[in-house]
C-alpha cells in the first residue's frame, strides 16, 4: 500500500511510553482515526501489533508489513519503525520488555494468529487489564506471550519488491486493483518477458504473482466491507466478473466470507 508519511498523515499518534513499560508485558487498546500515523520511534522492548478491524501498516527501513485480522506484527527490542492505517482501525499492541523476548523471533515478521490466540485477544479487548494488575491478568498475559513464541513466522501479508520491473508494477496494481490482464500483457507492457516476472515474484515476494494479487484485493476490500459497501459492488469495483468469484477467493485466503468479515468487524465496534 502507499506509504503514509507523517507529512500527509491527518493525525499524528504519539506512542505511549518512551523510556519504561508500566508493567514487564502490557497489554493497550486504541482506535485510530482515518490516515493516522504513528511516527518514526523505537523502545527498548518488543511489541506485538493486532488489528481487530481495519488494517494497520508497519513501515521499518527495508520491511512494510500489513496486519489483516489472521495475522499480527512483531517488532523486536529497538525496532525502528512508523505505524500507520489508511481507513479507521482498532488494534492492540502487546509491550513485551526485553527478558521476556528470549523466546520470540530476533527479526521483525509477521506471526499466524490461531484460534486460542485470537480468542484471547478478543477477551483482552473486552476487558483489558488495569493497574495494580491481578495474578490473573499477569498469568493471561504470560500465556498469550507463550503462544506468540509459538506462532508461526508468516514473513509479510503483502510483501513489496525493490525490482525496478516487479516493483513498478505492483505500485501500479495498488493504484488500480481492478486492473485484471493477465501477466502476460503486463510483462508485455512493462518489456520484460512473463518467465521474468514469474522468477522475480517468487524470488522477492515468495508467492506468485496471482497470488498476491488476490491478497491484494483482500486488504482493498476490508475497509469497504467495514464502511458497508455491498458485496456486489466491491467485486466489481475490484475487476471480478462476479460477486460469486470474489466471495470464493475471499473465503479462501480468509477463511471466511466477505459477509461474515463485515458482521465480525461490525461486533467489533
Amino acid at each position: 500500500m502507499p506509504f503514509i508519511s507523517p507529512d500527509s498523515a491527518r493525525h499524528l499518534a504519539i506512542p505511549p511510553f518512551t523510556d519504561q513499560l508500566p508493567e514487564p508485558i502490557w497489554f493497550r487498546l486504541v482506535c485510530m482515526p482515518a490516515e493516522a500515523t504513528y511516527p518514526l520511534h523505537q523502545h527498548a522492548w518488543g511489541e506485538f501489533v493486532y488489528s481487530y478491524s481495519g488494517v494497520m501498516e508497519v513501515k521499518l527501513t527495508d520491511h512494510h508489513f500489513l496486519v489483516p485480522p489472521q495475522y499480527g506484527v512483531w517488532l523486536p527490542p529497538d525496532e525502528t519503525h512508523i505505524g500507520m492505517n489508511q481507513a479507521e482501525a482498532c488494534h492492540c499492541s502487546v509491550y513485551i520488555a526485553r527478558p521476556h523476548c528470549e523466546l520470540l523471533p530476533a527479526k521483525p515478521c509477521a506471526l499466524t494468529v490461531g484460534p486460542l490466540l485470537r480468542a484471547m485477544l478478543d477477551h483482552l479487548r473486552q476487558h483489558p487489564p488495569v493497574v495494580p494488575r491481578t495474578a490473573a491478568d499477569t498469568r493471561m498475559l504470560q500465556v498469550m506471550v507463550d503462544l506468540l513464541g509459538q506462532a508461526p513466522c508468516a514473513g509479510s501479508y503483502l510483501p513489496m519488491s525493490t525490482d525496478p520491473v516487479l516493483g513498478k508494477l505492483l505500485r501500479w496494481l495498488e493504484l488500480h486493483p481492478e486492473d485484471h490482464r493477465p501477466l502476460t500483457e503486463l510483462a508485455r507492457e512493462a518489456n520484460t518477458s512473463e518467465r521474468t516476472l514469474i522468477r522475480r515474484c517468487q524470488r522477492d515476494l515468495g508467492m506468485s504473482f496471482s497470488e498476491w494479487r488476490q491478497r491484494l484485493a483482500v486488504i482493498k476490500a476490508m475497509p469497504l466491507l467495514e464502511a458497508g459497501q455491498t458485496v456486489e459492488t466491491i467485486a466489481l469495483d475490484l475487476g471480478y466478473n462476479s460477486a460469486s468469484a470474489f466471495i470464493s477467493m475471499f473465503r479462501r485466503l480468509m477463511d471466511i466470507t466477505p459477509d461474515e468479515f463485515r458482521k465480525r468487524a461490525d461486533s467489533l465496534a
